[in-house]
């Protein structure tokens, strides 16, 4: 099965978003401390709009190691790599400080968010911009929104935490940390990362002059850049661009597969941006085993995308029909009822367990909601490891089939 071939990175999408509604305590500040809280990792909010010392949290990450150090807080979390600050220990610690510690701390190496200060969004541990300090009240929320981030073994951090026993099972099941289903606020912040921006170029001039042709929108599925669009999003574009939910933006490579009459298509995006900038892994998201076999009408679905081109954006419906026959598309189509619009083809639809089962394509001009989506099942058989073509080369080979 195709999704063994994706890495370790490829989770690095599924992040937890937000605790029940359960608690009494209002504000993401307020239910993200009374979780951490509930999870033994901390004794009492505190004062939210407090700045977060970079003294507290070298401690909290000591007690989230689980590991019995003899030295302070400070020498632990120099020993272990995780941070080279020794000033300023009462101070409020900057946010791309406490994102590397974070990572390193998950034993993520790879990455420095004070020199690449985009890497907690386009990663998505991040679910929103924090701004330059942290207060403690986002602290909190950080890292309650990275309870279910992987660590560089794939091991959650809750996991992690309930292993060494600083928190039990059933206290994270209670807060609904291991549910399957997700609702659209969970599926906005775990994965939006995952799904990027495409501006099409029809001419080598109209690239150089930044005027495109068309905008659509796309997913990766692999950490190295592997993503599926519609083939109707690029089939006559020689130049084409992916911009992520952080304004990067880096070229669409190589077309490794196509299908025109089925519309789909799998691509590879360079991991260096149009700025010059080498990113070691994308957020992604993963593709549903059984494709649309177990899609049924009424199932909840999610869609990401680029609604007319206003940047990324999430919907929710229930699956209208399965296997409807529609002129132009040689495979049936999902019908539902998650607004997309122009722009949004090439986007996901997913899921209620976040695994993308279509791909956003059209709808009926004179339906109510009556969206269509291009089953996923030929990409788990397409060949991810094939050379492909440019996308010149693509076009071409499109254009002669049309002709033949």
């Amino acid at each position: 099965m195709k999704q063994k071939f994706l890495a370790v990175l490829c989770a690095l999408t599924l992040l937890f978003s937000a605790v029940p509604g359960a608690s009494a305590l209002e504000g993401e500040s307020a239910r993200a401390a009374a979780a951490l809280s509930a999870l033994h990792i901390i004794d009492g909010p505190g004062d939210l709009d407090a700045p977060a010392a970079r003294a507290m949290v070298n401690a909290l990450f000591v007690r989230l190691s689980g590991i019995q150090f003899e030295s302070n807080s400070l020498d632990a979390a120099i020993s272990q790599g995780w941070t080279s600050v020794t000033s300023g220990q009462q101070e409020a610690i900057p946010a791309s400080e406490c994102f590397s510690m974070l990572l390193r701390f998950l034993g993520y190496d790879g990455y420095d968010s004070s020199t690449d200060p985009l890497c907690p969004r386009r990663t998505g541990l991040a679910a929103r911009d924090y701004g330059e300090t942290l207060t403690l009240g986002d602290f909190y929320q950080l890292l309650r929104d990275a309870l279910l981030f992987p660590d560089v073994n794939g091991v959650s951090l809750v996991q992690r935490l309930i292993d060494q026993g600083l928190c039990s099972q059933a206290e994270a099941e209670a807060l609904g940390l291991f549910s399957q289903a997700l609702t659209a606020r969970q599926v906005s912040d775990r994965y939006t990362a995952a799904v990027f921006r495409i501006r099409s170029f029809d001419t080598d001039k109209a690239y150089q002059k930044d005027l495109q042709s068309g905008e659509a929108s796309g997913f990766f599925i692999s950490p190295d850049g592997l993503a599926v669009t519609n083939h109707h999003t690029i089939d006559d574009a020689l130049h084409a661009t992916a911009t992520l939910v952080t304004g990067e933006a880096y070229p669409i490579e190589r077309v490794l597969y196509y299908d025109a009459q089925i519309d789909i298509a799998l691509v590879r995006v360079s991991r260096t941006s149009l700025d010059g900038v080498e990113t070691p892994a994308f957020a992604c998201l993963e593709l549903a085993e059984t494709g649309t076999q177990d899609l049924r009408p009424g199932d909840a679905v999610y869609t990401l995308g680029n609604p007319l081109g206003l940047g990324l954006a999430v919907s929710s419906g229930i699956v209208s029909a399965v296997g409807r026959e529609v002129e132009n598309y040689s495979l049936p189509m999902v019908m539902n009822t998650a607004d997309i619009s122009q722009g949004s083809s090439g986007g996901a639809l997913l899921n209620v367990f976040g695994h993308v089962v279509a791909v956003t394509s059209g709808a009926y001009t004179y339906g109510n909601n009556m969206y269509l989506a291009v089953p996923i099942d030929p990409i788990l058989q397409a060949d991810w490891t094939a050379e492909g073509m440019t996308l010149p080369e693509a076009v071409e080979d499109f254009s002669r089939a049309q002709t033949e």
